[in-house]
């Protein structure tokens, strides 16, 4: 009995490894990924299987991708510092160097993962607020010209990026919430 439960365990955990593999965009292979699809909900997987097996990008490409994206969008946010006393010019580099680094994040999980991550009912409000602030804050620097509206843009946008960040870290919008209410408590 105890060589039965030490196999039903090792097929377990495998299953569990080739399903992260899957949802990362680690390559599967189809003896593997059957395996995995007869012991889940066949809907659940379904678009992550067609999406693997007609992925053109291996794991490397992939990982490669992510790390020039991400590095990319740090170098124009970090860059942005330079110009800070030229709104515009800031507004312009800090948007684009958001919109690299968020991206970074497709080439690792997929575009329609990340749309779909985005658009979670516990995101979803933070993803509007972050993605309208983007278009305000660039609306501002390219169009308007208007170096305060485009400074409290930016302000709302790593507002929004901040509260975005902290969505996919377990209880730390709350933490954060609740330290925050302390901090700006007058009542004595």
């Amino acid at each position: 009995m105890e060589k039965i439960n030490e196999a039903f365990a090792k097929v377990k955990s495998h299953q569990a490894v080739e399903r992260m593999k899957m949802l990362v965009g680690m390559e599967v292979s189809d003896e593997e990924s059957a395996a995995v699809n007869a012991s889940t909900d066949e809907s659940s997987f379904s678009f992550m299987d067609d999406f693997n097996r007609n992925c053109t990008l291996s794991t490397k490409q992939r990982i490669e991708g992510f790390a020039i994206c991400f590095i990319a969008g740090l170098t124009c946010t970090f860059l942005s510092m330079l110009v800070f006393f030229n709104p515009i010019k800031f507004g312009i580099t800090f948007t684009f160097g958001n919109l690299l680094a968020i991206g970074s994040t497709a080439f690792l999980i997929g575009p329609k993962r990340q749309v779909t991550m985005m658009l979670d009912p516990v995101r979803i409000y933070a993803t509007a607020v972050y993605l309208a602030s983007m278009i305000i804050a660039l609306f501002c620097a390219l169009y308007v010209h208007n170096k305060l509206l485009t400074l409290l843009a930016l302000i709302l946008e790593f507002g929004a990026l901040t509260w975005y960040s902290l969505s996919y870290i377990p209880f730390a919008r709350s933490m954060v919430s609740r330290v925050l209410v302390s901090c700006f408590d007058t009542e004595f």
